[in-house]
């Protein structure tokens, strides 16, 4: 299979866990590229290509905290699944919350998957590599 690096776009604002992720990818062959921002407002300014982000690609996937500043991930996932231009680009929830009723919520918006981040070094970079895995090889993504 032939296997194409993919866009991805990281909303977290742990500076510790953005290190972590960027590492879990790095160990990746595939040269797949990770943007970053920090809180809701500036995912959604990245997504609709706003202001310094004219430029910003289409991401493939968007792996997405639950709780950020500006705008909590909740509300990110509804105007991303709300709108048409972006409704098609997998969110994957990586979040602390183990709560039922964000694991509910997020699905409900159409998040489409939710995974628990583990507090563990090791686990959590393992967690990030199987995430990257299963969209890099096994599932077909939309073009940008």
């Amino acid at each position: 299979m032939l296997v194409h690096p993919i866009e991805v776009l990281l909303v977290e604002d742990d500076p510790g866990d953005v290190l972590m992720t960027k590492e879990a990818f790095e160990e990746h062959k595939v040269g797949n590229r990770l943007h970053v921002v920090s809180d809701g407002v500036e995912a959604l300014r990245f997504l609709r290509r706003e202001d310094e982000y004219s430029e910003a690609p289409r991401p493939h996937l968007i792996l997405l905290d639950l709780n950020l500043p500006r705008k909590d991930g909740r509300e990110v996932l509804e105007e991303v699944k709300g709108d048409e231009e972006l409704a098609h680009i997998p969110v994957v929830v990586l979040t602390t919350s183990e709560a039922e009723e964000d694991v509910l919520r997020s699905y409900r918006l159409h998040a489409n998957a939710y995974v628990p981040k583990p507090v563990d070094f090791d686990q959590f970079i393992q967690v990030v590599r199987k995430i990257d895995d299963f969209f890099v090889t096994i599932v077909r993504l939309p073009q940008a």
